[in-house]
């Protein structure tokens, strides 16, 4: 930068020193200047001399082709010495019209992307690429990690799915060595209840109890959790149903692990002179039918669109495919007032419950002349568990149900029921829902598709008595973040849902209300290393 006065004192010129400027030249007769005016001119050189030196450095540091001088002191200073508009703004426009044009092109197949937004920064330093294609690059990577997300956690949905529907190797030596111990000890093989209890199993003075499973450890939990939580064990009898295959282990368990003054029958389906296919043609239909057989066990994923599918609705899809849903034990409540002609009450529950409190004010609740006391599931605000109604288990496309079912009809709980079997004798209730069974059967699964529950739900139409929620919480197999203290009140808590509490998939912080009935010093139970998780 340079100043330089002529010998005269008639001009004054300002330039850079690479000639590129010629800012100011100024040219004065010798005749009209004056030293007042001479010095007042070199005021206001020494005012503007920074800013051009400023000027010079951002023409350096930009570069001759960029922009011109004024352009660039004009976008650069211009907002704060001109006093022009700031247009940032238009910039930021300028930003949302390439992401616009972006989103609305097709990815290039083939395009090479940088496995980080590191990498990717210096890729676009590198080859100098502009801001469009910077805005293409980081949309495929975002759509890549999108797809790679989405299919861990489809992964780990199925995964889940595996792990929730098979047996525990500890569960599984559980129940061989038990029937083992059936066939050689005899006192494995006692009477379940000894002979002189008998009339006890159908004196309707009693709180009877009846749980249908395969699992013995669950089945030893929930007899426990009742007879510890009760005020009267003396009154409690238990009817525990397996299969066959259980049978032995399950009455070896009982017989060698009783729980006085409590009494336990054990009985397998088999022993049911009356339950046979023939009797119940329906449900040999249900486990033999292929399409059904390959609907439960066959591959979850064929078939499967996952780009139009949410992982919660994949997950409900996966729950409604477990094979529990075809075993006989899981109908078996269908066919309560067959099983047990001389009782008038009972209370059947599911063996992935836990009883907290005395239930005994459960034989005094007045059901005003219904069948079934259970917990509605329509009026909770989690949207797992207690949202549910008529429309979140049926297709009201299929014309039958659309006819016949109200969408916005309350739901209610399986788990733990109270049933008064005198009233249920007088309806047609295992009609009907033998009846909806096979409708849905024959349009191939069309109606619904989870369960036991939808059948239910129509069958028991009419004829439920809504009980108190408090006696019956559920979601505790669905939610980690079930309320802890609200769980501690609840008389039933129920573990519906994949995550059971025997199982590695359980929540923690939920699993010691069960693992409290656990006893974890018997032999079979050490030997089997099932250890309190």
């Amino acid at each position: 930068m340079q100043l330089h006065v002529s010998p005269s004192m008639r001009s004054l010129t300002i330039s850079s020193n690479n000639g590129f400027i010629d800012l100011m030249k100024i040219k004065v007769a010798a005749r009209h200047i004056s030293y007042r005016t001479l010095f007042h001119t070199i005021l206001i050189l020494a005012f503007l001399l920074p800013f051009v030196f400023i000027l010079t450095a951002i023409v350096t540091l930009e570069g001759v082709n960029k922009c011109s001088s004024f352009d660039c002191l004009g976008r650069r200073l211009g907002p704060r010495l001109l006093g022009r508009v700031d247009d940032s703004g238009r910039l930021v426009k300028d930003f949302y019209k390439i992401l616009n044009q972006v989103n609305a092109e097709e990815i290039p197949d083939g395009i090479k992307l940088p496995d980080s937004f590191n990498q990717l920064v210096s890729k676009m330093k590198n080859n100098q690429y502009d801001a469009k294609t910077f805005a293409l690059m980081l949309r495929a990577m975002m759509e890549k990690l999108e797809r790679e997300i989405r299919e861990s956690k489809f992964s780990e949905l199925m995964n889940k799915h595996f792990a929730a529907s098979s047996i525990p190797k500890g569960l599984y030596c559980l129940s061989l060595r038990l029937t083992d111990e059936y066939s050689s000890n005899a006192h494995a093989r006692r009477q379940l209840p000894s002979p002189e209890l008998l009339p006890v199993l159908s004196n309707n003075s009693y709180h009877h109890f009846v749980l249908s499973t395969d699992n013995i450890l669950a089945a030893s939990v929930v007899v426990n959790s009742a007879v510890q939580s009760s005020l009267r064990p003396e009154k409690i009898v238990f009817h525990i149903i397996t299969d066959k295959k259980t049978y032995a282990g399950m009455h070896a368990w009982f017989a060698l692990n009783p729980v006085s003054p409590a009494i336990v029958e054990v009985k397998g389906v088999h022993q049911f002179d009356w339950l046979t296919r023939e009797n119940v043609p329906v449900l040999e239909a249900v486990e033999n039918h292929h399409g059904i057989r390959n609907y439960y066990h066959g591959n979850h994923l064929a078939g499967a669109n996952l780009s139009n599918t949410t992982p919660r609705t994949f997950a409900s899809k996966l729950q409604a495919r477990s094979p529990k849903y075809i075993s006989l034990l899981n109908h078996l409540r269908i066919y309560l007032p067959e099983l047990f002609p001389n009782l008038d009450k009972v209370v059947f529950l599911d063996d992935d419950i836990v009883i907290q409190r005395d239930l005994s004010p459960l034989w005094e609740i007045d059901l005003w002349g219904k069948v079934n006391g259970a917990v509605e599931t329509c009026k909770g605000e989690d949207e797992w568990v207690m949202s549910k109604h008529f429309r979140n288990y049926f297709n009201f496309s299929h014309p039958l149900i659309a006819k016949h079912l109200d969408p916005d009809e309350c739901a209610w709980a399986y788990g733990m029921n109270i049933f008064d079997l005198r009233t249920w004798r007088k309806t047609n209730i295992r009609e009907t829902y033998h009846y909806w069974l096979k409708e849905n059967l024959k349009s191939n699964l069309t109606m619904w598709k989870l369960g036991t529950l939808p059948p239910a739900l129509i069958a028991f139409k009419g004829h439920i008595h809504p009980i108190d929620p408090s006696w019956h919480m559920l979601g505790l197999g669905y939610q980690s973040k079930t309320n802890i203290e609200k769980a501690k009140r609840a008389a039933v808590i129920h573990y519906n849902g994949q995550s059971k509490p025997w199982l590695q998939i359980g929540f923690e912080h939920l699993r010691p209300f069960w693992t409290k009935y656990v006893n974890y010093s018997n032999d079979f139970v050490r030997n089997c290393h099932i250890l309190e998780l």
